[in-house]
């Protein structure tokens, strides 16, 4: 069995507004779960589901009101104390987010995301190692380097910019990628080839993906295991066959059987 490496122990986050009456809102009420080496999970909710907030406390965006995250055994939000240990941790917990444009700043060609990437890992971007990584990263998700590089972000489509960031995620090969989102912005065909790009890093270069959706029909095509999300807290949990073919929560079967294509051949969807 493969080695555990993250671990979400009891996490709790409440969020306050208000000023003379205070208002309490537990985006995540008390969430335990695992992520071992090399393993694709899914996060499944509609929106409000807190989801996305779990997933920025994983970043370490924002800190959770209770409970710990250990990476490798380290509370990331107590031992890691230095920018030094901070960065090294966002180069092995890396993301991709919702919105590929804003991703970018416009007035960049889209080469600077590869180039930050390459700084993270001690590599000059205009030496020839940092070329070629370059080259092989986009060459990885699929893009011919000779149309992505020199370009702006407007000259390109949302789906090769969601590749350029993935490709950027391909340099600095993490040991963990949160995917928040990532497909669904994207046309249906688009997403299904980019869902196979993840499926590429797991299977290439071993990196575990946390990937976070509404969509628990996609899900049921890249997840080891899932995990159902309402009201803050895991409903339901295990692998996609028993999460989707036996649901038991009612808000579950809600999620179902709103995606009619979802025993459709995962062929078929990349086809689409």
């Amino acid at each position: 069995m493969s080695k555990e490496m993250l671990v979400c122990d009891h996490v709790t986050k409440i969020f306050t507004s208000g000023f003379i009456k205070k208002i309490e809102v537990k985006a995540v009420d008390d969430v335990s779960f695992t992520v071992r080496e090399g393993e694709i999970i899914s996060l499944i909710g509609q929106s409000g589901s807190g989801k996305t907030t779990l997933g920025k406390i994983i970043l370490r965006l924002i800190p959770p009101t209770s409970g710990r995250v250990l990476f490798y055994g380290k509370d990331i939000w107590r031992d890691i104390k230095t920018k030094e240990e901070l960065k090294e941790y966002w180069r092995q917990v890396h993301a991709v987010f919702q919105n590929p444009m804003g991703s970018f700043n416009e007035f960049y060609k889209v080469d600077r995301v590869l180039n930050q990437a390459l700084e993270l890992i001690g590599v000059d971007p205009k030496s020839e190692e940092g070329m070629l990584l370059k080259e092989e990263s986009l060459k990885a998700v699929g893009l011919n380097p000779d149309e992505i590089l020199g370009k702006y972000p407007h000259q390109l489509s949302g789906g090769q910019l969601q590749r350029v960031m993935i490709a950027r995620s391909w340099i600095l090969r993490p040991k963990l990628l949160i995917a928040d989102e990532a497909v669904s912005m994207l046309d249906v065909s688009t997403r299904g080839k980019i869902v196979e790009i993840f499926k590429e890093l797991r299977n290439k270069l071993g990196s575990s993906i946390i990937f976070i959706s509404h969509d628990i029909g996609l899900s049921y095509f890249i997840s080891d295991r899932i995990f159902i999300m309402y009201k803050g807290k895991i409903i339901e949990e295990g692998t996609p066959q028993e999460v989707i073919d036996n649901p038991k929560h009612e808000y579950t079967k809600t999620l179902v059987e709103s995606v009619p294509t979802i025993y459709r051949k995962w062929e078929d969807f990349l086809e689409v």
